[in-house]
């Protein structure tokens, strides 16, 4: 992690040491470097978008603390192949996401960020380079485990998913509302484990659409096929809508 600014901000594939105070403090120096940050991000972002948009791709940002299930979610969506797709992997260290996408017949491109603890529109726009993006409809982006900066940067997608499963704790989008506030689509993971966790569905979703009260949500398990043919279908609607 960054010892100056706590989140390892990137810019352009190249860690900044600028920062020698906490950005949340009111610092103006401090506001300035991470607003250029932000704005160089962004541009960046909206050129992703707009590959997406000549190939045809609905581009969707998957976000998430570790172990919500993100890589077994798109495993099985793979399986009841209901639209092609190739996956850009984002995680501090190793191949083994991208590993396991492929080894389902999925394209998928592994971007290890080292310490940045989020994906830039830098890092995915570098992805791009290896996806072929004619030969799919929809393009993934797993973005590093983490319920906190990810909700700062966008890369370029069109849609913003986010998990939360049942093991974590229905506190979990109260606690990190930011992130919650980002979401099209917010999906309430591992529900076939309900039984053994202290984890209110209903509560979850009432404090969901406090915060984005349009905010879609669809409880899904990977051992029931139903539940990932729904979240298919909600894809495949908003793909057709593009």
């Amino acid at each position: 992690m960054c010892k100056d600014c706590g989140c390892s901000i990137t810019d352009n594939h190249e860690h900044t040491h600028e920062l020698h105070t906490n950005p949340q403090l009111n610092d103006t120096k401090t506001i300035e470097i991470i607003t250029k940050i932000l704005d160089k991000n962004d541009h960046e972002a909206t050129h992703n978008r707009s590959h997406f948009d000549k190939a045809g791709v609905l581009a969707i940002n998957l976000m998430s603390s570790p172990g919500s299930g993100k890589t077994s979610l798109l495993e099985k969506l793979a399986e009841i192949d209901r639209f092609k797709f190739a996956v850009i992997e984002g995680d501090l260290e190793t191949n083994r996401d991208a590993d396991r996408i492929r080894a389902k017949g999925v394209q998928a491109y592994q971007i290890t960020t080292g310490s940045a603890c989020h994906l830039d529109a830098f890092m995915v726009h570098k992805g791009l380079h290896h996806i072929k993006l004619d030969e799919i409809d929809v393009c993934f982006i797993e973005n590093v485990g983490n319920l906190v900066c990810p909700a700062s940067y966008d890369v370029g997608a069109h849609i913003n998913i986010v998990l939360v499963s049942v093991p974590e704790g229905d506190d979990k989008i109260e606690k990190y509302p930011v992130m919650f506030r980002q979401a099209d689509l917010i999906l309430i993971t591992k529900t076939d484990l309900l039984p053994y966790f202290d984890f209110d569905i209903q509560k979850a979703k009432e404090t969901a659409r406090r915060l984005k009260p349009n905010v879609d949500i669809l409880e899904i398990s990977t051992k029931d096929e139903e539940s990932i043919q729904r979240l298919a279908k909600w894809i495949s609607f908003k793909k057709e809508m593009r």
